[in-house]
């Protein structure tokens, strides 16, 4: 009985995320995510999907070879690199129109890119860098943090970054702020080709399997007979950092077939590359298809 109880009340969470009316915008919300990847909220960890919206205090983090896009409500992008650690902050009431808040990078590699309507409206975001605060003024930017210090890359406007009391500002592109644990920062002229190999650290590229909002292609990672084993799949795939989900079918004969899925890939070559990365990760032999 608590297997049963426990089936209906994952679809029925499934049915109020999609059915759920939005009185107001969601702070930021998921774009694209190459996974694994985990949302941790109130002591409860997810996996990570294409169209989940997010509130101020979640945690998201991304596993070996992972990346995610975040879009923030007024329209900034953000993107996370593999084994990064991220939270949101903002009590903004309409983070659509006038947002306010700061951005956590804990660990590894972000960018920020400001969206085109920046100007039209009210933004006032802190980016903290492990121990590095950026104050954003309309740009676009590339950072890291790890045992090494922090770096930050300035590529388009203009930011001001504190650190240890040390105010620095960047104004001119393709310049970075290094900063060695326990050192003295210093500004330094980024080369490109150096840039182009950090910059690949969060980009989503086409072939990466990435699930993204509008993808209809889907991953069919495995079938059971039973809701206790559609359940125990469940959760070994959502445990991985997959979005999985369970779909039942009607046999013919009778009785109930379920089939557990990844949804939201363009193409079915990006899904193909997500069932390998599934496949890896779970030992199951992921099928795909629309």
């Amino acid at each position: 009985m608590l297997r049963l109880n426990r089936f209906f009340a994952v679809f029925a969470t499934l049915v109020l995320l999609v059915s759920t009316p939005l009185f107001a915008a969601a702070p930021a919300t998921v774009e694209a995510v190459q996974e694994p990847a985990w949302r941790d909220r109130d002591g409860v960890t997810v996996p990570l999907a294409a169209g989940m919206e997010l509130k101020s205090g979640d945690v998201l983090r991304t596993g070996q070879g992972a990346r995610a896009y975040l879009m923030l409500a007024e329209g900034s992008r953000v993107k996370l690199g593999e084994a990064a650690r991220f939270t949101l902050h903002t009590r903004s009431l309409q983070p659509e129109r006038a947002f306010r808040g700061a951005l956590d990078v804990l660990a590894g590699a972000f960018r920020f890119t400001t969206g085109k309507l920046w100007k039209a409206r009210s933004r006032e975001v802190a980016i903290r860098v492990g121990t590095a605060t950026i104050g954003i003024r309309g740009t676009d930017l590339w950072g890291r943090t790890d045992n090494d210090g922090d770096l930050v890359a300035l590529l388009e406007g203009r930011i001001e970054i504190t650190r240890a009391g040390q105010v620095t500002e960047l104004a001119r592109p393709m310049t970075y702020f290094d900063a060695p644990r326990g050192r003295t920062g210093a500004v330094k002229t980024l080369d490109p080709v150096v840039f182009r190999t950090l910059a690949r650290q969060t980009e989503i590229l086409a072939g990466d399997g990435a699930a993204r909002t509008k993808g209809k292609w889907r991953v069919l990672a495995a079938t059971a007979d039973s809701e206790e084993g559609a359940l125990e799949l469940y959760d070994r795939i959502r445990e991985a950092g997959f979005a999985g989900r369970i779909r039942p079918r009607a046999e013919e004969g009778g009785g109930w077939r379920y089939e557990l899925l990844l949804g939201r890939f363009s193409s079915a070559a990006e899904a193909e590359v997500a069932a390998a990365r599934l496949k890896a990760a779970t030992g199951l032999k992921p099928g795909v298809g629309r």
